[in-house]
């Protein structure tokens, strides 16, 4: 694109630079990298290219236009820093949004994501253009990074399609445009109200469907009554107390409550221990295979578990899980169990007995999924009200906040239609990606936005504004929107599944939030920002 080996060398070097420091930074803090935050420092790498380009293409455009280097640099400085200042900031506020979920795991991919963008700060908005002022760049390539603009003949290759994107800010295709965007935000809307929390998918979610781990493991759970999704019920009782004759009954109820779940296997327990232990005693006779009155008998039968099952109780005889085995973890299956289960502990709890849910692998998904529902629309709705506040001040019109904030609402509900299409959940993998399309994707407004009020308040129509803010960021977010989508979309070919399906969902975001600021900021701004505000 640029065809300068110097500028190119330095924005890539900056963008190294920031991912070294927050590497460094992540391990001097005592993080680490999993197989979940692994990602972010590519997506910090493409982050820092995609603002280092920006000022790498200000900065030749000036020198291009026979400005010096050292004064090119500062005038990029200021037109740019206040909005890659303001992008930098929702990014990191779309990466410590995701903070306030209870769940581990993505509380250190927000963490590692926000050293990192807050690093880029420093590199890619301050040291670059100091760097750039000393080196400068290639006069070849400054010279034609100007020449289309200068010359009178009909534009070539992609200037056509530079000059195609001003018609968006004229009535005809603005409104059909926006019609169009309509039309869209309602389809997606439609499809997205589908959309369910958790697994969609059985057997391991790290792995593909048809790895190896998860076609054993469907081998075994169609065959066995075992399974590797396990639900456990933990029932509380003071010490000595699953001993007592009713604690071991009710805990057997609660067995039979879940054996009536679809998708429940098979359930063990104490209660079902002490039963065998007892007919074992009177040479297996079946009229024995009960949970006896006499407590010499139940004592005994406790006894024997101790032996042969002693996970089945805690040694102070005070706490014992009652164990379903689920046929699979999808989200309709832990629904259902999480509700039978529920219920029977709502109306069968008592001071003395308690049922406390949930433990065992199947259980944990619950529990993990029941954290994402309530923090899904809740995390969108603090990343909204957080870019909002940083595009008002960064614009000082709300009008201007609208036409940078609308493509990002569209593209949000577009993704849910999406992951509805390509049968994702929302889950630990795919709920911090939501939020990181709206906090990355608003850099691109952001930089179109600002250069075309800038013009627009120096006099000049909306037209003149947005074709002068397309010469100047335009052609960079379309080349960063590109590049940043090629870089994700081989995650898509990872054998860890929630990689592939982050890989997916980064690059379709990146993609329309790209195509999105290049089309609906001219037409929404037809009729939000006529006139500057």
């Amino acid at each position: 694109y640029t065809r300068c080996v110097r500028s190119t060398v330095l924005v890539v070097a900056c963008s190294l630079v920031a991912v070294l420091w927050q590497l460094g930074l992540v391990a001097a803090l005592g993080f680490s990298l999993d197989p979940f935050s692994i990602l972010v420092p590519f997506l910090v790498f493409a982050i820092g290219v995609s603002h280092g380009a920006q000022k790498m293409n200000g900065i030749m455009q000036d020198v291009g236009r026979g400005t010096h280097r050292l004064v090119a640099a500062r005038y990029t400085f200021r037109r740019l820093f206040l909005a890659g200042l303001t992008a930098l900031l929702a990014d990191a506020v779309g990466f410590a949004v995701l903070m306030t979920i209870d769940i581990p795991v993505i509380r250190d991919l927000a963490m590692t994501a926000s050293i990192g963008v807050a690093v880029l700060i420093f590199t890619n908005l301050l040291l670059l253009p100091v760097l750039l002022s000393y080196v400068g760049v290639s006069p070849a390539a400054a010279a034609r990074c100007v020449r289309d603009e200068a010359t009178a003949a009909p534009p070539r290759g992609l200037g056509r399609l530079w000059l195609g994107l001003e018609r968006f800010a004229t009535p005809r295709w603005a409104g059909a445009t926006v019609a169009l965007a309509l039309l869209l935000a309602a389809g997606g809307y439609a499809v997205s109200t589908r959309l369910q929390i958790g697994d969609l998918d059985a057997g391991a979610p790290e792995l593909r469907a048809d790895s190896r781990y998860n076609r054993d493991n469907a081998y075994i759970t169609a065959n066995y009554s075992l399974s590797s999704d396990q639900f456990a019920v933990m029932v509380k009782t003071p010490p000595e107390g699953c001993l007592r004759y009713e604690t071991l009954v009710e805990a057997d109820r609660l067995a039979w409550a879940l054996q009536q779940v679809p998708g429940t296997q098979t359930t063990v327990g104490l209660a079902d221990a002490v039963r065998q232990a007892t007919a074992g005693t009177s040479e297996g006779s079946p009229k024995w295979l009960t949970l006896s009155r006499n407590q010499d008998v139940l004592n005994y039968g406790v006894q024997q578990a101790s032996v042969n099952n002693p996970d089945l109780f805690d040694r102070g005889c005070s706490l014992m899980p009652v164990i379903a085995y689920l046929s699979d973890h999808k989200a309709a299956t832990l629904e259902r169990v999480v509700q039978a289960a529920d219920q029977f502990a709502r109306e069968h709890s008592t001071p003395e007995r308690q049922f406390l849910l949930a433990a065992g692998s199947a259980g944990i998904e619950a529990a993990t999924n029941i954290v994402v529902r309530e923090a899904n629309h809740r995390m969108l709705l603090y990343v909204y009200a957080a870019v909002i506040v940083l595009c008002f001040v960064t614009f000082r019109s709300w009008r201007a906040v609208l036409v940078a904030v609308l493509p990002l609402v569209l593209t949000s509900i577009l993704c849910e239609a999406l992951m509805v299409t390509l049968g994702m959940g929302v889950k630990v993998a795919t709920l911090p990606v939501i939020a990181l399309g709206v906090g990355i994707g608003v850099d691109y407004a952001l930089y179109l936005v600002s250069v075309q009020l800038a013009q627009q308040r120096m006099g000049q129509p909306l037209a003149e504004a947005y074709r002068h803010a397309l010469q100047f960021t335009g052609k960079v977010v379309a080349l960063v929107g590109v590049t940043l989508a090629a870089g994700v979309v081989c995650w898509a070919w990872s054998p860890i599944k929630f990689q592939a399906d982050m890989g997916i969902l980064l690059t379709f975001m990146f993609t329309l939030n790209m195509v999105g600021a290049l089309v609906l900021v001219p037409a929404l701004s037809h009729y939000l920002l006529r006139k500057a505000p």
